[in-house]
């Protein structure tokens, strides 16, 4: 009986080791491939940022319009990353001596990989995809803000400037690790490296161009130009949502142990109530400012919510992310009819979406980030955004000057999809229909 007790006892100790879950860390590999995988979705969501913006432009364009502003999306897209490729990349995050990287084209060196050696942390083509996707997110913020009246190539050249210079030297400085990374200034995804550059270079560039034909009477007044498809401004807006996750969520920029998953769950959260918040926070208030619920300040407000939090999404509680998301899309119902005061003339709202609201969601770190502080923040903003004005200024003045930047009297009233492409979005509506019978 013993024998058979001893017997039993060590089958079920065996069965115990068998069964039981072994307390191991993730090996160096296992980390490799977990951190590259969250790049790459991370980065195809942000790609998917491309459609939203296009999709949302459109509709928030007129009919004459729609198809040349599609145009000008796909080839923002293609043009950004050529050019990051080229110039961009090495200027942003190789050889950074506190300022500036280096020119060159960008490589991937993954030799280590091959051989076993897994201390880079993940796929150099993960790292680069990641990081330039998010450079044509920057490009697809003009766009909107100059649409119906900026002409075709000027609008390429100054999205070629941006890519290759003004958004990778600005961009070093904080991500490359450059001056104001050793200064302390915080942006964990970039209200203000990626939003609020493209906010200053699209208010610029309005300022310079000029608002469009008929938007402002002689008393001030401003003229109402609708959309022409609301449902797909909609749709874009939902869109852009989803990318979010990609843009915020993959910025942890590790998925190597259960804390980073922690972290990335968080910024999942804190990122969808932000802009929770936000759509609702624009939608009452209009409805007390006028009476009624403006659809487009309801989108643009969910998107104030996204770019207000995406300086710090992976340290506020749920109730500070709510109310971080709230406070940005309140300033852009404001700001929205104050840039019209001044006559800038912005089509989508850009500028309010990503520029006011980036510059705030900054300045919003130190409330639930202890390593940051309101000095180091304003000085970032300050910094990055006298360089991106500066810069875009003078490349804005510089094609006006040479090629010209804006449409012809006649073709801004015809449309630039006849103007600069030749055809129209929606042909059965427009003077197609009317020439072709």
């Amino acid at each position: 009986m013993i024998r058979i007790a001893s017997a039993l006892s060590a089958l079920s100790l065996s069965l115990l080791c068998v069964t039981a879950p072994a307390a191991a860390e993730v090996d160096g590999e296992s980390q490799y491939i977990f951190n590259s995988l969250l790049f790459l979705i991370g980065g195809f969501l942000v790609m998917w940022m491309a459609a939203g913006f296009c999709m949302l432009e459109a509709g928030l364009v007129r009919t004459k319009n729609v198809a040349d502003i599609c145009l000008k999306n796909i080839l923002l897209y293609s043009v950004a990353c050529l050019t990051f490729y080229l110039i961009g990349y090495n200027l942003m995050y190789t050889g950074v001596d506190g300022w500036i990287g280096t020119l060159g084209l960008w490589g991937a060196d993954d030799t280590g990989a091959a051989a076993g050696d897994f201390g880079g942390g993940y796929a150099a083509g993960s790292d680069f995809f990641f990081q330039m996707v998010f450079v044509a997110t920057t490009a697809s913020i003009v766009s909107g803000t100059v649409a119906e009246r900026i002409k075709l190539f000027p609008f390429l050249i100054f999205t070629a400037l941006l890519a290759s210079f003004i958004y990778p030297v600005q961009g070093a400085w904080k991500w490359g690790g450059g001056w104001l990374d050793a200064a302390g200034f915080q942006d964990f995804a970039g209200s203000t490296l990626v939003h609020s550059v493209g906010g200053w270079a699209a208010l610029t560039g309005a300022i310079i161009l000029g608002p469009r034909k008929g938007r402002y009477g002689r008393d001030g007044g401003v003229r109402h130009m609708p959309g022409s498809n609301l449902p797909l401004a909609t749709l874009g807006t939902f869109i852009l949502w989803m990318g979010w996750f990609g843009f915020n969520g993959a910025s942890q920029l590790a998925l190597g142990s259960a804390l980073d998953a922690v972290t990335v769950s968080n910024i999942f959260v804190n990122t969808n109530m932000a802009a929770a918040a936000g759509t609702i926070t624009a939608a009452a208030l209009t409805r007390l400012r006028f009476g009624k619920v403006d659809l487009t300040m309801a989108l643009n407000g969910a998107l104030a919510g996204l770019v207000s939090i995406t300086a710090g999404p992976d340290t506020p509680s749920i109730g500070m992310a709510l109310g971080i998301g709230a406070v940005g899309a309140a300033l852009v119902v404001y700001a929205v009819p104050f840039l019209d005061k001044l006559k800038i003339d912005d089509v989508v709202g850009a500028i309010s979406v990503h520029l006011i609201a980036g510059i705030w969601g900054t300045l919003a770190v130190p409330l639930t980030n202890s390593d940051a502080s309101f000095a180091t923040q304003l000085l970032g903003i300050g910094a990055i955004g006298a360089f991106v004005i500066l810069g875009s200024t003078l490349f804005w003045l510089a094609l006006k000057a040479s090629i010209g930047i804006r449409l012809h009297e006649e073709d801004e009233v015809n449309g630039a999809d006849l103007a600069e492409l030749g055809l129209e979005a929606y042909p059965e509506f427009g003077r197609g229909s009317q020439r072709f019978g």
